[in-house]
């Protein structure tokens, strides 16, 4: 038996998920879905939460240890914070948040020019683009077409990460996840579900940092 904490995240959404982060089980659960409801749902996952309990992985951040960023390698090494010839320079103490602020940086540089330009590309209009500390999704668009990302999709390669922002551009057309909208999404990438299915391989970076 493993020891777990169910953290439940209640929002005008029409289904149930879940996912595992530091230990944390955490689903996201329509308005009208009761606490039993919810309970049976984490039953019925049990085995699929054991399994990404026990495949928990951390972010080394000593000297020599290498990061994989947007497609490219970068070797952790001691210097003035930033991203250098290769390397993601941090100062000796308070070595997390140093590489937080970095890649928050990096996150937001990338995904914004990626947006405006895959939105230029498809003719998409949104409003703005920002840079949050989101756990539980890469990203997210309002009905006012604010989109949100994940400082985590660095971690992410740059065609999956252009998966994402174009999926969150066709949140701009369509708030949900109806059959019309994932049409929309194959329209201007037709293998999306490939690189939707690959991008579950990254999921452990949502439990770091």
């Amino acid at each position: 038996m493993y020891k777990m904490k169910v953290v439940i995240e209640r929002s005008r959404r029409r289904t149930l998920t879940l996912t595992v982060v530091r230990g944390e089980v955490v689903v996201r659960a329509p308005l009208t879905v009761s606490d039993a409801e919810v309970g049976a749902f984490v039953e019925r996952h049990r085995r699929w939460i054991a399994k990404r309990l026990a495949t928990r992985r951390t972010l080394s951040l000593e000297n020599g240890e290498r990061v994989w960023l947007l497609g490219k390698e970068y070797v952790i090494r001691e210097g003035k914070k930033g991203l250098a010839d290769g390397g993601i320079c941090l100062p000796a103490e308070n070595r997390e948040a140093a590489l937080r602020a970095i890649l928050q940086k990096l996150a937001e540089t990338f995904m914004q020019e990626l947006t405006a330009r895959t939105a230029q590309k498809c003719g998409f209009s949104y409003r703005s683009v920002r840079i949050s500390s989101a756990r539980t999704r890469w990203g997210s668009c309002s009905r006012e077409g604010r989109i949100a990302y994940s400082f985590r999709c660095v971690f992410l390669p740059p065609d999956i990460a252009e998966y994402v922002a174009l999926h969150e551009l066709c949140h701009t057309r369509m708030p949900n996840h109806s059959a019309a909208f994932w049409k929309e999404v194959a329209r201007y990438m037709p293998d999306y579900a490939q690189r939707r299915k690959r991008m579950r391989g990254y999921e452990w970076c949502m439990e770091i940092l």
